[in-house]
Order: C-alpha cells, then sequence, then structure tokens
C-alpha cells in the first residue's frame, strides 16, 4: 500500500475526529458565517508529488478554501429556494459516504441500498400523501427529475405514433404545452433533442397569477384535433409559488389523451400540511411528478426523486435500459434502478431523506413548512409597513416577490439587491415578473426565524437609507 495511505488508515479515527469538529465548528457559527463572499484564490495550484495525507490537506482547505464558503444552508439565505441541512439529514449523508454503496438492482450485485431506496419512497408517499400507484427513485436535482420524467414521456408519445423514439430517434414533433415552466424543464427539453422552444405557451389565469387558464388549456387542447400532447404543469411557480388547478386538469385527463407531468420541486410538499394541502388537490392523477428533497426537506445537495405511475414502467425500461450489457442482467427479468433511470452509477441518495424521515416524522415536516410560510407573511408585511417597497404578487405559500415601490426606482431595483447582498448578512435573488424588476425571497430553511427577518429588515432600512431612496 502507499506509504501515505498507509499513514491514513492507520490515522483514520483522528482524521475524522478533526474533520467532525470542523464541521460541528463550522455549524455552530453557521448564523454568522457571511451569506456572500468577495474572497477568492488563485485556483492554479500545483499538484504535489507524493501527497499530503489527510490532516495536512486538511489544514489547507482550513486555511485556503473554508474562508471562501458562505452559509448558503444557512438562516438568512433566501435565494434559490435552498434547505439546509437538518442534524438527522447529516447523519445519513455521512453515512451514505461511509458506506459507499452504489444503488442499482434489487435482487442482484449490491441490492441492499436499493432496498433503502424504496423503502423511502415508500415513506414519501405517506408523507405527501399520494398513492402507491407510483414508482419513484432518486437523481441528483429538479433537472434530472423532469429529464427523468419527461423522457419516459417522450417514450410515450412516439408509442401514440407507433413509434419508438428511444431506438430510433424522433421522428415527429413532440407537442408540448406549458403555461410557466421552470427552466430545468426547458432545459430538459433542449437536452431530450425536442427542443428548448419548440412548445405551446397557454394564458395564464388573469390577473396576478402563473397559473395555467384551464379554458385556454382546453382550447389549445381542442385545436390539436385528438394528437397526443405532453403537459408540463407547475406546484408553485418559480416567483410566485402559484399552482396549477390539478382538480381540473384531471377532468381534463378523462377526455383527452395526453401525458400530465407536474414539476413539484418544492411546492410539493404543501401537502404536508392541512393548512396547504388543498394547493395540489388531483395531483395523484399525473404521470409523473417532480419534486426536490434538498429544498423544503432539509437535506443536503444533491437530492430529489421521480415519481412515475408504474403502468408506465416498461416505457421507463425502453427508455433508460442498459440493454447491451449483459454483466448487468435481464432488464425485463429483474428490477434494476440503472434502467429506469440516467445514471447508471450513484450513492446512496436515498440515506439523508431515510433519517430525516424517521427522525422528524410528518408532524416535524407539517412544522417546518407551515413555519415556512408564516415567515413569508410576516416578511411580506414588514416589507409593506417599511413603505418603500411593494408587493408583486399574493404571498401564496412561502416565496415573496417584491420590488421598491414607483416605477420611478425600477433602475435601482438591481444596485439597492447588490448592496444589501454584500452586507452578507442575507442573499435573495433577482426575479423579472411581469416585465418589472424585482427581488424574490424564498423561505425553506428550517433555521430560519423571526428574528432573521428583524435582522434583514434592518439591513435593507440601512441600504434604503445609503442609496436615497
Amino acid at each position: 500500500m502507499n506509504r501515505i495511505l498507509q499513514q491514513d488508515l492507520n490515522d483514520l479515527e483522528n482524521i475524522l475526529d478533526k474533520t467532525k469538529q470542523h464541521g460541528i465548528d463550522f455549524l455552530n457559527n453557521i448564523e454568522n458565517v457571511p451569506t456572500s463572499n468577495t474572497a477568492s484564490i488563485d485556483p492554479s495550484r500545483d499538484l504535489n508529488e507524493l501527497g499530503l495525507g489527510s490532516i495536512e490537506a486538511l489544514k489547507e482547505f482550513n486555511e485556503r478554501l473554508a474562508p471562501l464558503m458562505v452559509s448558503s444552508s444557512g438562516p438568512r439565505y433566501w435565494g434559490f429556494v435552498t434547505g439546509g441541512a437538518t442534524p438527522a439529514s447529516i447523519v445519513g449523508d455521512w453515512l451514505a459516504s461511509v458506506y459507499d454503496q452504489n444503488t442499482q438492482a434489487i435482487k442482484a450485485q449490491g441490492g441492499v441500498s436499493a432496498l433503502i431506496e424504496f423503502e423511502t419512497i415508500h415513506l414519501l408517499l405517506q408523507l405527501l400523501d399520494l398513492p402507491t400507484s407510483f414508482l419513484g427513485g432518486f437523481v441528483t436535482g429538479a433537472t434530472m427529475s423532469n429529464f427523468t420524467c419527461l423522457g419516459v414521456a417522450r417514450q410515450w408519445f412516439g408509442k401514440q405514433l407507433g413509434k419508438d423514439f428511444a431506438k430510433n430517434g424522433i421522428s415527429e414533433p413532440i407537442h408540448i404545452l406549458s403555461a410557466t415552466p421552470h427552466s430545468s424543464s426547458i432545459k430538459t427539453l433542449a437536452m431530450l433533442g425536442i427542443g428548448s422552444q419548440n412548445y405551446t405557451t397557454v394564458k395564464t389565469i388573469e390577473g396576478n397569477h402563473e397559473a395555467i387558464d384551464v379554458a385556454d388549456l382546453e382550447k389549445t387542447i381542442q385545436d390539436l384535433n385528438g394528437k397526443p400532447f405532453l403537459l408540463i404543469s407547475s406546484a408553485g411557480t418559480v416567483n410566485t409559488a402559484d399552482f396549477d388547478d390539478f382538480s381540473a386538469i384531471s377532468k381534463l385527463k378523462e377526455k383527452y389523451n395526453f401525458w400530465w407531468h407536474i414539476d413539484a420541486a418544492f411546492g410539493g410538499f404543501a401537502a404536508v400540511s392541512d393548512k396547504f394541502k388543498h394547493l395540489v388537490e388531483g395531483w395523484e392523477n399525473a404521470d409523473s411528478v417532480t419534486i426536490d428533497c434538498h429544498k423544503w426537506l432539509n437535506v443536503p445537495y444533491e437530492s430529489a426523486f421521480y415519481l412515475i405511475k408504474k403502468e408506465h414502467t416498461n416505457l421507463q425500461v425502453e427508455t433508460f435500459q442498459n440493454s447491451n450489457a449483459p454483466y448487468l442482467g435481464n432488464p425485463l427479468e429483474n428490477f434494476n434502478y440503472l434502467n429506469v433511470l440516467p445514471e447508471n452509477s450513484r450513492r446512496l441518495r436515498a440515506l439523508p431523506v431515510w433519517f430525516s424521515l424517521l427522525a422528524y416524522g410528518k408532524e416535524g415536516f407539517k412544522d417546518i413548512i407551515e413555519n415556512s410560510v408564516s415567515l413569508a407573511l410576516h416578511f411580506g408585511n414588514e416589507l409593506i409597513e417599511d413603505g418603500n417597497f411593494e408587493l408583486m404578487a399574493p404571498i401564496r405559500l412561502n416565496n415573496v416577490c417584491f420590488t421598491l415601490k414607483g416605477d420611478h426606482n425600477q433602475e435601482k431595483v438591481s444596485t439597492f439587491l447588490t448592496k444589501l447582498n454584500d452586507t452578507g448578512k442575507v442573499f435573495m435573488t433577482p426575479t423579472v415578473y411581469q416585465n418589472r424588476k424585482g427581488i424574490r425571497a424564498s423561505f425553506v430553511n428550517w433555521r430560519t426565524t423571526e428574528n432573521d427577518i428583524r435582522i434583514v429588515i434592518d439591513e435593507i432600512k440601512a441600504v434604503v437609507l445609503d442609496l436615497g431612496i
């Protein structure tokens, strides 16, 4: 064995203890870690010939790289709908690295980890009150979940025309309808060879909405004259957390032939709360659903899952099977995750979620979701009371979309947000809503409290005063 590797093996307990302490120190101080950072490094470091060993590498990390880190998992990082890592999820993530399993088959090599994934999906279905008619698996994020779901939808569309797109390529235009698709869905259309511009935009409900106008949707469907199509709908749009009317879409599905996909990356967790579960009423009738775990479930990046109705399993295998690899077994005889997902090699992503669900239960996540919504409303009220801001849309769930009051201040929005983020006390993201510049704050982190809102409001007032708004 290499001398440095042998040295690390002999010193493994000490290495892990020091690493653990480094992690504890960061997490215990996360409220004081800046949300943005201007520090930098020269990335052209030379590679060591012999190696430093883990302890020396950790020392260099502490000196050079740790100062670059921001509190993206902290209580005042309100950009990109980013959750944090709960204690239980960290336990699961650490153990996923320790056990280092490749999650593949149920009844083949490495099958135990796939059983854990099956159980975790079963637990998630219970959390979200969804039927066991769905089969699911873990991927990196909403982009790959949308890719998985819409990849199978692409195969379904081909079959309606008597074609096998997975084997022979896309030979016919694919009709896709959507109102306010997330950018990851558009990216997915590009990756699937459908084309990022090849979808029809359905009207949204009149007024301050991003949700599908169901009447216009049906009119658009009728214009297709019976042709099959894919519908991409939303459970929580990115700006205003708007929800499409799933009950109405369910009725359309009884009348017309289409694949119904729901992007519920964060909004799907509304199902956990009795106060908000009406927003997803009817979503159980969809063919596929995308949900992120590293958002409202508060597990470490990268974690998301797809749900696809079991009736489409054959289409899923046709889309993703490893048919030219005999050593992987017959994809039609034994279930193997690598035959139903884009990736062949996956770590045990289910374990952080499994630990989280067992540790905190449905009540724990209900509290996180309801607290997030309460804080979003509180923050919105504080902005209105300040007098210098206006809400660009109603606060429907956990996102607050706002801007500086008055059209004359539109040119100052970007400067205001940059100065605010540069304080390192909070991080929010810019947006454009109904052709106006705005700012979006998303509340998903389990650590966030009313005190964090007070801190942010104080910083906001200071920036307003500095800019003379």
